[in-house]
């Protein structure tokens, strides 16, 4: 699904049944007292079939309240995983390459319309930049945004796959025209990331915000706020759950549900300006599900 949110007059949002984008407002309040777990109303599993009365419970357990060193696990098994993966197209999609298409094409169609919306004057006189998080190998900066976008910037944390994007992204492997560069590679986590001031018209998340804790998952986008030039939005593209939340535990993220979203986009300040459902298929070994 694909959403968009702007700052508080506007934002926008994508959301797909494999990924959401959303967008959201530069106007916000920071919190008083640090965050911790943050209650969340929802109920879930894991990927071993455990249920947990609520996602709190949940995060309790796998990142304690409050417990850096916990936390620090948390996140660096999630790295760990990745570290262990190809740098490729089918590496970086688990395997189910045949997406990469049909994930393209509908966030193209997502973000022509919200360009066109948003920003009417790009390509004459307003240069447009964006930022690519979770940006892995550059599947998304190559196959789309560096089409849009004059400067990209991509933020990885997994560096054998910044270092392929750096290749993939150099001016030789690219068909576009000197106006359209891969600015900066940042090999820094998600959350510890922060923007530099007004940078941004556009911050891209896809398929990364699930390997957040829900504090974390606040935090950074009241920092990532501050990136944005005004009129800037976040665009969020996210596998979203059918209810509550999953809990994967050997990649260490977390599948929300459109719910679960919500309630922390309210945390964040956040508002939708634009939603969109995307629907992709997978097969099974049987069959395609979706």
């Amino acid at each position: 699904m694909h959403s968009s949110f702007r700052p508080s007059p506007s934002q926008a949002s994508l959301r797909l049944r494999v990924p959401s984008d959303l967008l959201a407002s530069r106007v916000w309040k920071p919190r008083e007292n640090p965050l911790k777990c943050i209650r969340m109303d929802v109920t879930g599993i894991d990927s071993e079939g455990r249920e947990f009365k609520s996602a709190e419970e949940m995060w309790r357990e796998e990142v304690g309240d409050g417990d850096p060193l916990k936390k620090s696990q948390w996140y660096s098994q999630g790295v760990s995983y990745w570290q262990g993966v190809e740098a490729t197209v089918d590496g970086v999609l688990g395997g189910y390459e045949h997406v990469n298409e049909p994930d393209i094409q509908g966030s193209e169609a997502f973000l022509n319309a919200l360009l066109s919306e948003r920003f009417p004057d790009a390509g004459s006189g307003r240069r447009l930049v964006t930022l690519d998080c979770g940006s892995g190998i550059g599947r998304i900066t190559k196959n789309l945004l560096i089409r849009y976008f004059n400067e990209v910037d991509l933020l990885e944390p997994v560096s054998h796959f910044l270092e392929t994007a750096r290749r993939n992204l150099s001016p030789e492997n690219l068909m576009v025209t000197d106006e359209h560069k891969a600015a900066n590679f940042f090999c820094i986590p998600l959350q510890e990331f922060t923007p530099e001031p007004e940078r941004y018209d556009v911050i891209w998340i896809q398929w990364c915000i699930g390997h957040l804790s829900d504090d974390d998952f606040v935090s950074f986008f009241k920092r990532a706020k501050a990136g944005l030039k005004p009129g800037g939005l976040f665009v969020l593209k996210e596998n979203i759950a059918r209810s509550g939340f999953v809990l994967d535990k050997v990649d260490k993220s977390i599948t929300r549900s459109d719910l679960y979203f919500k309630q922390l986009f309210d945390q964040c300040e956040l508002h939708v300006y634009k939603t969109k459902d995307l629907y992709l298929y997978v097969w099974s070994g049987s069959k395609w599900i979706s």
